[in-house]
């Protein structure tokens, strides 16, 4: 069963990497369809991230890499809303990427500044809050 529940999400994870084409604008419903299993974990409800939350940010991470620059600040700005609406806590946000394993290129926080040239193609591998 434990074989079974692997190979599934290893299929959900190739099957949301072919929708994201390069260069495919990003819409706000994209990321936070992506993020939304790791709600739980991000309000600090749960011990670890769920695989449906690791599998979510990596494929995140990828359309936003495979993205223009102005494609990547509306990510950036999506998931600045994300983080203040949601209130995600500032420590969980910050173990996301570790705890999957995932070098984000956008960092999780609601007081990022999505219109610095630092998110051309530069990898966040922690997340900070001011």
């Amino acid at each position: 069963m434990k074989g079974f529940a692997v190979i599934f999400l290893l299929i959900l994870v190739m099957v949301q990497l072919l929708m994201a084409k390069p260069g495919e604008a990003i819409a706000c419903k994209q990321v936070h369809s992506r993020l939304r299993p790791c709600l739980q974990y991000l309000r600090g409800q749960g011990r670890n991230p769920l695989a449906a939350c690791c599998s979510g940010l990596n494929v995140l991470n990828k359309m936003i890499n495979q993205a223009k620059p102005r494609d990547r600040q509306i990510a950036c700005e999506c998931i600045k809303m994300a983080a203040s609406r949601a209130k995600f806590k500032p420590d969980k946000a910050g173990q996301l990427p570790g705890q999957c394993g995932v070098k984000i290129s956008v960092p999780i926080s609601p007081t990022v500044d999505c219109h610095k040239g630092n998110l051309r193609k530069k990898v966040y591998t922690y997340v900070r809050f001011a």
